[in-house]
């Protein structure tokens, strides 16, 4: 099956389960867990907003035309507290309007180890998935993206907003007891989020009340002992056999390949030899 790549889409179950678009089609990829797979970019890459053939994918995705002018590409996207909407300087505001300035969720997760992050509820539970997290929980509901970004900037004073994504590929972390790791960052933080209410209003943020913790399972037969990224420009034909997916990486017996990494390339992906997922 050939087509230009797409991060992988995951559907969360009892187990994770996986499939690889590749332009209008996709390919389920559990049932290749175990088989010996081969990858090969074709070495065109075309814009995944206005189809443009590129050299080089900016972003995950983009030309650099693009990457220079859409909302979807700027530093805010990144750093939400760094939004400069107010400023007049926002890339479009009507992109503002209907991402940005809607509620986004703070939360918790176990991924490498405790992280925090934001997302919007309509990406729970697809963002912690593609983080590799195998706990996660909301915290706080925000009236906008970047009134969570500063709730990020204040937790993670005290707890990683990174996923160590080496550590995560080696194996599954400890179990974490996410409603206490919860209440005891909030006893850490009080006076900090109140300058939130103070800036933006009493209804800021709100608490999410009762916060269930969600688990995941990755469809990964064994974790590898020490991680090697691939890499189509260094390696334009990977061939392996396929041990696991977790987060946005496809863990072979030579090393770990980031699918999101070379979204818009063009690839083909062949079953060389059949095998049994044992995971």
């Amino acid at each position: 099956m050939r087509g230009y790549a797409k991060k992988l889409v995951a559907s969360h179950g009892d187990t994770v389960e996986y499939s690889l678009p590749l332009d209008d089609d996709a390919l389920p990829l559990n049932p290749l867990i175990g088989s010996r797979v081969r990858l090969e970019h074709h070495g065109s890459i075309l814009c995944q907003h206005c189809g443009r053939a590129s050299r080089k994918s900016y972003s995950q995705g983009y030309c650099y035309p693009c990457f220079k002018k859409l909302p979807q590409c700027d530093l805010c996207m990144v750093s939400p507290e760094r939004c400069h909407f107010e400023a007049g300087t926002c890339r479009d505001e009507s992109f503002a309007e209907s991402f940005c300035m809607q509620p986004h969720v703070v939360y918790l997760a176990n991924s490498s180890g405790l992280k925090v992050g934001i997302t919007k509820y309509a990406n729970i539970p697809t963002r912690w998935i593609d983080q590799g997290a195998v706990q996660a929980m909301p915290m706080l509901e925000t009236q906008s993206r970047q009134i969570a970004g500063f709730a990020e900037v204040i937790f993670k004073a005290h707890v990683s907003d990174k996923t160590q994504w080496q550590r995560m590929l080696k194996a599954e972390p400890p179990h974490v007891d996410l409603i206490k790791a919860r209440a005891d960052l909030l006893a850490k933080v009080g006076s900090e989020l109140q300058s939130l209410t103070d800036k933006f209003g009493e209804f800021a943020f709100s608490f999410v009340t009762d916060p269930s913790v969600t688990t995941i399972r990755y469809p990964v037969d064994h974790y590898p002992t020490k991680v090697t990224s691939l890499n189509f420009e260094k390696t334009p034909v990977i061939e392996g056999t396929l041990v696991g997916i977790k987060g946005q990486y496809l863990i072979f017996d030579i090393g770990v390949l980031n699918v999101r990494r070379f979204t818009s390339y063009d690839v083909e992906l062949t079953e060389v030899s059949a095998g049994l997922f044992s995971g």
